[in-house]
């Protein structure tokens, strides 16, 4: 099981697999109500680290990236070891912070939560101080990278 050091020191990847995997076991070292910012271009593996994030967080829902929704939220299944709530937010497409509020994601954050955001960059203003940030990027060789920063 990876730690949170080994997550700040960074992991390399090869499949989607792999990155799920490694999703999954970070799941089990976020603390409860937690925004998590996933920092990295367009292809770089953002949806599937979510997308193994939820697994870990004990949600059988088939994840996607929610471009043209802004935002999808995903309940674990009952029972589900480290079990909370995801809201994956994909802010691609807002053109200022302000805008989220009128989309009442706070509404559904109720403990325990982690919220996912997938372009932190377009919303930094409204990002907590306490949120964690992912560094995600394609290296050579199709490989991807991640690294808690």
């Amino acid at each position: 099981m990876a730690s949170l050091e080994d997550f700040r020191r960074g992991f390399t990847t090869a499949s989607a697999v792999e990155t799920h995997t490694l999703a999954e076991q970070f799941a089990g070292l976020v603390p409860p109500d937690t925004v998590l910012a996933l920092h990295g271009d367009l292809g770089v593996g953002k949806t599937t680290f979510v997308q193994g994030l939820a697994r870990g967080f004990g949600i059988q829902d088939h994840v996607t990236s929610p471009t043209f929704n802004i935002y999808t939220v995903h309940a674990p299944k009952t029972g589900a070891v480290d079990a909370r709530t995801l809201v994956h937010v994909d802010a691609y497409r807002l053109e200022h912070p302000r805008q989220l509020e009128a989309l009442l994601i706070e509404d559904f954050l109720i403990t325990p939560w982690c919220m996912a955001v997938e372009w932190p960059e377009k919303i930094a203003a409204w990002l907590p101080p306490t949120a964690w940030h992912l560094e995600l990027r394609i290296v050579e060789g199709e490989r991807h990278t991640l690294r808690l920063c």
